[in-house]
């Protein structure tokens, strides 16, 4: 058990979910929620603040400010909180009500867009008001995960090596994207490793990351209006796109299991579904990464007045076949897998 005497010392690094029995495939989920900040992007948060700090773009006297969907801002302002420095989270009407109420409990300010700019849609609206701020103001310091090395290295260093560690069969690792932090991290170091690797992007219908035309999306986490600058598709396999509808069906379909899962933890899980139905190989090693848990969706994913609202009656009424597990062999997991 570790004694730790800073949040973003602890971060669990080693769990994984078999959920074989809860999908009918094969398929290991690395959990990266357990955490005081309660997702991966502690990982990101971590490290751009440091590097700023050894560059010394960052002082006592500066004032942290990003643009964040939610899990971002989280973990940044448990780091200000930790390290004494103000922090303003700039986010959108999209953002959880829980995850805007646990910013401003460790201390941070949050600014709401609640307008569309053009064609770079609310996030083009955040960008523009960060933007206006860094330059009325020079103690503002914008770490810009859209754009910062640190957010990709964070993963190349911890993520990707983790898992190789626990599963050195890896054969294929699905990947939520965003600002393609986590993918391009991963998708680096994988590339140099000692087997091939298949890296599988899993995006939200409406982003216009891989090309697409921007759309509607109305569940934080994963997906852009734009496409990221820290993107390299030529670390990318293969993409799959997954409709905000199925991202409710998989969360809710794992939670009746007794997993409660994040909005982007059901989409990168309901991508890995898809992917597997349409290349099922005896023997296959499959990882995807788990960003988030689900707390914080209760009033969006897992709120049944919100789902027919916005998808309608029939997304409400979506859930996970149960699999015939008498029809099944155990996988044989062991350790930290459960």
């Amino acid at each position: 058990m570790p004694v730790i005497s800073v949040p973003q010392a602890f971060n669990e690094e080693d769990l994984y979910v078999d959920l074989e029995s809860t999908l009918g495939h094969r398929l290991f989920l690395k959990c990266e929620g357990f955490n005081f900040a309660g997702s991966i992007k502690l990982k990101a948060a971590n490290e751009m603040v440091e590097s700023a700090e050894r560059s010394g773009v960052l002082t006592k006297d500066s004032i942290l400010v990003e643009s964040s969907s939610g899990n971002l801002g989280v973990a940044l302002s448990m780091i200000a909180a930790c390290k004494g420095y103000s922090f303003v989270c700039v986010t959108d009407s999209r953002c959880n009500l829980a995850t805007r109420q646990m910013m401003e409990a460790l201390g941070s300010q949050v600014h709401v867009i609640s307008h569309e700019q053009g064609s770079g849609g609310l996030l083009g609206a955040r960008l523009a008001y960060l933007r206006a701020m860094c330059s009325a103001d020079d103690r503002y310091v914008w770490l810009s995960q859209y754009t910062n090395p640190g957010n990709w290295r964070a993963h190349y260093f911890t993520t990707a090596p983790a898992i190789a560690r626990f599963f050195p069969e890896l054969d294929v690792l699905f990947i939520g994207v965003g600002t393609t932090g986590t993918l391009m991290g991963c998708a680096r170091w994988f590339r140099s490793w000692h087997r091939r690797v298949r890296i599988v992007a899993v995006d939200s219908v409406g982003s216009a990351i891989f090309g697409d035309p921007p759309g509607r999306r109305m569940i934080p986490g994963l997906g852009m209006s734009v496409r990221p600058p820290l993107l390299d598709e030529s670390y990318v396999d293969e993409v799959v796109r997954v409709e905000e509808a199925d991202t409710i069906r998989a969360c809710r379909g794992m939670a009746k299991r007794g997993f409660l899962f994040g909005g982007s933890t059901g989409t990168v899980v309901s991508g890995a579904m898809s992917w597997l139905e349409r290349h099922a190989t005896p023997g296959l090693t499959p990882v995807a990464i788990a960003p988030d848990l689900g707390e914080r969706y209760l009033d969006t994913v897992y709120r049944p007045t919100w789902v027919r609202s916005v998808f309608g009656e029939e997304a409400d009424a979506t859930e996970l076949p149960r699999p015939d597990l008498a029809a099944r062999e155990p996988s044989g997991a062991q350790g930290w897998i459960l």
